[in-house]
């Protein structure tokens, strides 16, 4: 066991106006000591030291770390904030062929309890490498007959066997969304396959593959594809990939290489063998004796069955009637699905499973927990929803988070409408820095703002800067459910005196637009020179009556208008929620077509905390 010993002046850095003290901790005498796993949930962390998860995440802004009940803490970062309430605190030994798990330790578990789980393996590489042509050739289906063009369009996760063993395959369309989930702090994949087609060779996607790889952990399986090829090269393959550092096993390294046709299914076989072996090698357990936590791979929302979540289950067991949260949502499982769309009744460690039940559309990356009871499912996402609140970085309380220690630097993200925008914005912007308030760009590029810059700013805690950008469809209402600020600007001056202002602690309230929902129209019904009702279904969020309507379809504007009225079945209400339908006149709009979508706007103004 490996200890680390609890900083003896940690508790006298704590101040004592509404700060957290040791004394929080329901002990009578000193804190025991604890045994952290290499990766632990937020919620997991307070119920050990018997503290509120609200508490324990106001700790984690103080040292500087923006983070959510539903987040997971590396050991590092979780010991730090344990010993700041006086805990020692102890990490399980590694073993040297230990991977990277989904699964927390095991080490003070009943051994009794652990059961051997199927490995998750995740599939990575260029565009059109052949990553889905691969997983179709282990499934013995036509999944990519059935995509437009033959490149995935969804996130898919599936079981495959192979001499008598289970292997979980999540099929993601890029290292994009690889990268979202580990954003969100889901820990998703246990052995990652590199897919590099051997008559084209390494390429930019695929170093980015190589690098979110690597950021992850995991053990790396190369497979080489497309060897019917006239052009095939696997050497060349082999001689690039050690340019990077990574030397396969006749090389001399110790990266296992299989070489493969997915179109004529030669390499298969031996492609999962070697997953098994390194599985294996892993020794994966899972203790299913637990109330289930997981991690949401995808969501749709279903005209027949509403919102529907793909997950993976990570520990525990989950069962038809549980309670669940996901972030700010929560519901009771009505019905689960495996793979091949059967209905279950319950579902293991690394079982992946269609949920339906579910408030609304949670995001790729949700980390999903089971309640004991309803009661504590609206605790928990009650503690959410407040720490969603106090969470959101803004231009303006950039001064009081760098003077009070919660933050080292301005963290910003810019984006400008040409290439050339961009040294002139930074330019001006890095000579407002000093050293007591530091700038930090995170990331600087041309083009619109998306919901990629969004997911960055939220894993940064970062604030987006926007000169002549234009906002791209969804990165509004992401933001706003990331808390995420988005200042925009049509002159430099401008932005960089607000920039200093905001160092400086000077910078006056502003406002924002905060979209409360979203919607899709379904049915359209003509009521005479009052003009067209939209019969609407609520995707997210709310719509309420003073909301401000904005139209869209196939992602270009329309129209923007108030509400003129609003019903739910023949009531008129004030808002519809999440999850339920609705019909709305819209002031001077009456071209509504099936799949428009509604967004509520409102302004809401950003002053000081």
């Amino acid at each position: 066991m490996v200890k680390r010993t609890a900083q003896e002046t940690t508790t006298d850095n704590i101040e004592s106006n509404g700060e957290i003290s040791v004394d929080k901790a329901s002990y009578d005498g000193d804190p025991p000591a604890l045994e952290i796993p290499n990766a632990i949930a937020v919620a997991n962390l307070a119920k050990i030291m018997q503290i509120s998860s609200i508490d324990l995440i106001k700790q984690l802004m103080r040292l500087g770390h923006m983070y959510t009940i539903n987040d997971v803490l590396d050991y590092e970062l979780a010991a730090d904030v344990a010993e700041s309430f006086g805990f020692d605190v102890y990490e399980p030994e590694k073993k040297s062929d230990d991977a990277t798990s989904i699964v927390p330790s095991h080490e003070k578990e009943d051994a009794e309890h652990l059961v051997s789980r199927p490995p998750i393996v995740t599939i990575l590489g260029h565009v059109d490498h052949g990553k889905t042509t691969i997983l179709d050739a282990i499934r013995k289906t036509k999944v990519v007959d059935g995509e437009a063009g033959g490149i995935t369009q969804h996130i898919g996760a599936y079981q495959v066997e192979h001499q008598g063993k289970l292997i979980t395959f999540l099929d993601t369309p890029g290292h994009k969304a690889f990268t979202a989930m580990r954003a969100r702090g889901a820990r998703v994949t246990d052995i990652a396959v590199l897919v590099v087609a051997a008559d084209d060779g390494i390429m930019p996607q695929t170093h980015e593959a190589i690098d979110h790889i690597r950021a992850a952990g995991v053990p790396m399986l190369v497979c080489i594809n497309k060897m019917d090829k006239a052009e095939a090269d696997p050497e060349k393959i082999k001689r690039q990939l050690s340019e990077k550092d990574l030397l396969v096993e006749d090389w001399g390294g110790d990266i296992i290489c299989i070489p493969v046709s997915a179109i004529n299914k030669d390499g298969i076989p031996e492609l999962l063998e070697s997953l098994q072996l390194l599985s294996e090698m892993a020794e994966l357990k899972g203790n299913p004796n637990k109330l289930a936590t997981g991690v949401v791979v995808e969501a749709r929302l279903d005209n027949r069955k509403g919102p529907v979540a793909t997950a993976l289950i990570q520990t525990g067991t989950l069962k038809v009637g549980d309670h669940l949260t996901i972030r700010n949502l929560r519901g009771r499982v009505k019905a689960m699905l495996n793979d091949d769309g059967s209905k279950i009744e319950q579902a293991g460690p690394s079982t992946p499973v269609e949920i339906l039940g579910i408030s609304g559309l949670p995001e790729p990356g949700d980390i999903f927990n089971v309640a004991p009871d309803e009661k504590s499912a609206k605790q928990m996402v009650a503690e959410y929803q407040q720490l969603l609140n106090n969470r959101a970085t803004t231009l303006q309380d950039a001064y009081t988070r760098i003077e009070s220690g919660i933050a080292k630097s301005m963290n910003l993200i810019i984006k400008t409408d040409v290439q050339g925008s961009v040294d002139a914005v930074l330019n001006m912007i890095n000579g407002l820095s000093d050293e007591k308030s530091k700038i930090k760009i995170i990331r600087a590029s041309a083009g619109g703002i998306t919901e990629n810059d969004v997911m960055l700013a939220s894993a940064s805690d970062a604030i987006i800067i926007g000169f002549n950008s234009e906002m791209q469809p969804g990165a509004s209402a992401l933001a706003t459910q990331e808390g995420i600020e988005i200042r925009t600007y049509k002159v430099i001056y401008d932005l960089t005196d607000d920039v200093a202002k905001a160092l400086a602690g000077l910078l006056e309230p502003s406002y924002k637009d905060i979209v409360e929902g979203e919607a899709a129209v379904r049915e359209t019904f003509e009521v005479g020179r009052r003009g067209t009702i939209a019969g609407f279904y609520v995707n997210k969020g709310k719509i309420t009556r003073e909301a401000t309507i904005h139209v869209l379809r196939n992602g270009e504007f329309l129209h923007e208008g108030t509400i003129t009225s609003l019903k739910h079945f023949k009531n008129d209400v004030r808002e519809v929620a999440n999850g339920n339908e609705g019909g709305m006149l819209i002031n001077g709009f009456n071209e509504f077509e099936e799949g428009d979508i509604l967004e509520a706007h409102r302004s809401q103004q950003v002053s000081k905390n």
